[in-house]
């Protein structure tokens, strides 16, 4: 995090609780204020059993950690708890100065609903689950997860986030003792990349966070996806999903071996067929029927047992609940059920195996296959995970200073300034020169070594080869005199002002891509890797990153584009430099995060990768400035 974490421990276990005013809820927060062991003071308000009067804030006893705020305008009652040093309030109801909450001495958890005051059991054991939600109903199928027998660590509704958010929760909840995973269901996001931060500060700590957003704009959920995984977050893709990934991830630990053996008994065939899907969603998966469940969990290739139990049939399948409940009691690996009756009153399912702490129970195959997927996936990548924000740069780097002064505010880069850019960040670009006549393109030429390539150069032209306005394979000055002509000339007939030609030098070709930097309303600068030149047309396939990110998360960029084969050269080719590939990218990072305030977009197109060791070229780019800032 970029600064401390808050004090948040009042929120779920205070010393004492204030109450402010008479509107609802009032029951249920003294219920549960009693129920955590806290002592509660009603300033002017009703007395009550259980509850101390108190003539105003200011008599409050010093150790009042608590104050909820009971309808009304809150903010009035808030300065005064700031001068009384309350450290933390919830505002419960409507409020229409929420944006006037934030910033204070007390920190304010709402306007949300009473639902907050939901008891927690405390008799249940297991690693616990911390639950994150933007109001009671849509977290409400994860509270009630301790009817299942799981342990509800921590309960937060941020409702309208005026002051607190998911991200101070988050933040807060990763560094608690006995929490074994964070389950998010964001709503509107306040700071989005406030919440990124979060999210690295609990990868940090060793605590996965699952998530499900749904952000208000369907555009920009691949790239809430993407930032949410490169912070080490697991996204999903619905409630069930939430509730199931974060229990498996809460209770089990990280896999000492890749294997997933799935098991029955040898009476019900069920082994093959939930092998046969895990192994199509990608998991190394093998049907061990009949196989005794010691030897699985002996086998050091194995690191998950899956039991998929399709139906009921007592006493058989209470027998089965009973040994996969012993098993898991007796190693450090992890046993999932999947219990597939429907109608899950069953004492094996109630009694049995919702009774143990180790085991992972799902009711869906579906869910438990994604949830599996999630799993390997999140421990794959937490091993290895680094904090970009410890790595950034601070301070802009000399390339900004040579770059800045090419950008015009409001107006979109010629391709030469675009790429004079790109060569203030150490971007390979071929030689090239901006000629204004026949004569200055033939010496340009000549400088630059023929073959040449010539292009028209305007800072709005767009379609330039449809147009005919780009040239490749001119070799004699003949040519270029000729060239540079019909190029004038067809910029004339086409109303095209240009200013000037490209005299180029000619790249061999390889495999063509696009680093692009763009702007997302959530998180602002973008970095997009893809397709390019010609193929982008055909070929839709990309991998996006937010800045700022390292190495690996670029080399994870092109890992995911089926465009990778050709890097490695499948299909007969040469491998091509995947690692100057990865230079490029990073260096447009760097750009983003230095001039991506200025920059509304920056396309680096085509970017041509040749065969290992011989770098990477941008023959293309273009750039358009933002508007300036009013003083």
């Amino acid at each position: 995090m970029a600064g401390a974490v808050p004090g948040l421990g009042a929120l779920f276990r205070p010393r004492a609780v204030a109450l402010l005013g008479s509107g609802d809820g009032r029951d249920a927060v003294v219920a549960w204020a009693l129920g955590r062991g806290a002592r509660v003071y009603a300033v002017r308000g009703e007395a009550a059993a259980g509850v101390r009067p108190a003539a105003s804030v200011a008599e409050l006893p010093e150790d009042v950690d608590l104050a909820v705020v009971l309808g009304g305008d809150p903010l009035p009652v808030l300065r005064q708890l700031a001068d009384a040093k309350v450290p933390l309030a919830v505002a419960l109801g409507p409020s229409a100065t929420t944006d006037r909450l934030r910033g204070g001495a007390t920190r304010v958890l709402g306007p949300t609903d009473a639902d907050q005051f939901q008891p927690l059991r405390d008799d249940l054991p297991g690693p616990g689950l911390a639950v994150v939600a933007p109001s009671g109903p849509a977290g409400r199928h994860l509270y009630a997860l301790q009817e299942l027998g799981v342990r509800v660590s921590h309960w937060a509704v941020t409702g309208g986030e005026a002051d607190l958010t998911a991200a101070d929760l988050l933040a807060y909840c990763a560094e608690q003792p006995g929490v074994g995973a964070v389950a998010l269901h964001l709503g509107a996001l306040r700071d989005a990349p406030a919440l990124l931060r979060a999210a690295d500060h609990a990868a940090r700590h060793g605590v996965p966070v699952v998530a499900l957003a749904a952000p208000a704009d369907p555009a920009t959920a691949p790239v809430l996806d993407a930032a949410l995984r490169q912070h080490g977050v697991v996204p999903v893709g619905s409630p069930d999903q939430l509730r199931d990934t974060a229990v498996l991830l809460a209770r089990a630990r990280p896999p000492r071996a890749d294997g997933i053996a799935v098991y029955d008994d040898g009476s019900t065939g069920a082994a093959a067929p939930f092998a046969a899907l895990a192994r199509a969603a990608g998991l190394p998966a093998e049907a061990r029927p009949g196989a005794p469940l010691e030897a699985l969990l002996a086998d050091p290739d194995t690191g998950l047992v899956v039991c998929p139990v399709p139906a009921a049939h007592p006493p058989h399948t209470d027998l089965l609940a009973r040994a996969l409940a012993d098993a898991a009691e007796t190693t450090d690996k992890t046993v999932c059920v999947v219990w597939g009756s429907p109608d899950g009153t069953e004492p094996a399912y109630r009694t049995t195996l919702l009774g143990s702490s180790r085991l992972v129970v799902f009711r869906s195959t579906a869910n438990c296959v994604a949830a599996l997927a999630a799993y390997a996936a999140h421990h794959r990548r937490a091993p290895g995970h680094r904090s970009p924000y410890e790595e950034a740069p601070e301070a802009p780097s000399p390339s900004a200073r040579k770059a800045r002064p090419l950008l015009r505010p409001g107006h979109r880069l010629s391709e030469h300034a675009a790429k004079q850019l790109l060569r203030a960040y150490g971007i390979r670009v071929p030689r090239e020169q901006l000629v204004t006549s026949a004569a200055a393109a033939v010496r340009a030429a000549a400088q630059i070594g023929y073959p040449v390539v010539l292009k028209a150069s305007a800072p709005q032209l767009s379609r330039r080869a449809e147009l005919g306005l780009v040239r490749v394979g001119v070799n004699s000055a003949s040519q270029v005199r000729d060239t540079y002509r019909d190029l004038a000339e067809i910029a004339r007939y086409d109303r095209v002002d240009l200013d000037g030609v490209l005299v180029c030098q000619m790249v061999e070709r390889g495999a063509e891509l696009s680093v692009r930097v763009g702007h997302d309303p959530l998180f602002g600068p973008t970095v997009t890797l893809g397709a390019g030149g010609a193929l982008a047309e055909v070929v839709a396939d990309t991998a996006v990153r937010v800045p700022p990110f390292g190495e690996r998360e670029a080399r994870s960029m092109l890992d995911e584009l089926r465009l990778r084969r050709l890097l490695d050269g499948t299909g007969g080719g040469p491998p091509l430099d995947a690692d100057a590939l990865v230079e490029a990218v990073l260096r447009v990072q760097r750009i983003a995060l230095e001039l991506g305030g200025e920059l509304a977009e920056l396309a680096v197109d085509p970017l041509v990768v040749r065969e290992r060791g011989q770098g990477a070229a941008a023959l293309g780019a273009h750039a358009l400035c933002r508007p300036a800032t009013p003083a």
